[in-house]
């Protein structure tokens, strides 16, 4: 099955998800925009209305849909409007995009049950799947081969520490 979400930099998510048991597969890329094509380079000046997203294929027979909403939720900010800590415009929103009624629902029932857990409104915004562009090569498995670049060391590390500490049991084992 496929899940695609949107919560700041896709380096971050990439980095989590491909640590988790039942994904077998994440790119980073775009969605949600009305430019065709686009580039990293469009995309960071905000005007395409693209977000950076991962697009995951996972195994349903080892993880839910929900199991991944739990992982999502816990590494990003769900309450700040187009921004992720530094990162700020439309590009760094906080989105889900699903592929089928089911997990428009999930994802509904989802917000509404852990919004009491937020002390401001989630701004998370839930809207049908659309074309997904994969970001260029070198934005892929970007974490896994430039883990010391300072953006990296100090804000991918921290995420997929507390994805490995929070969710041990669903994280795969150290190879």
């Amino acid at each position: 099955m496929t899940a695609t979400l949107a919560g700041g930099c896709f380096w971050c998510l990439e980095a989590v998800f491909l640590q988790m048991k039942g994904i077998q597969k994440a790119a980073s890329g775009y969605m949600g925009g009305a430019t065709a094509n686009p580039t990293y380079e469009a995309i960071c000046s905000g005007t395409t209305g693209h977000a950076e997203v991962v697009q995951l294929e996972y195994d349903p027979g080892e993880i839910t849909f929900r199991d991944i909403l739990e992982v999502f939720f816990s590494i990003h900010d769900p309450t700040t409007l187009n921004r992720q800590g530094n990162d700020s415009g439309t590009q760094y929103r906080s989105a889900i995009y699903y592929h089928d009624e089911s997990q428009h629902a999930e994802a509904r029932a989802y917000i509404s049950e852990i919004a009491k857990d937020w002390r401001d409104p989630i701004v998370t915004e839930v809207a049908p799947a659309s074309t997904f562009y994969p970001a260029e090569t070198y934005h892929q498995d970007y974490y896994a081969r430039n883990a010391y670049q300072p953006y990296c060391m100090f804000v991918v590390s921290p995420k997929v520490k507390k994805f490995q500490t929070k969710f041990a049991s669903k994280a795969r084992p150290a190879s």
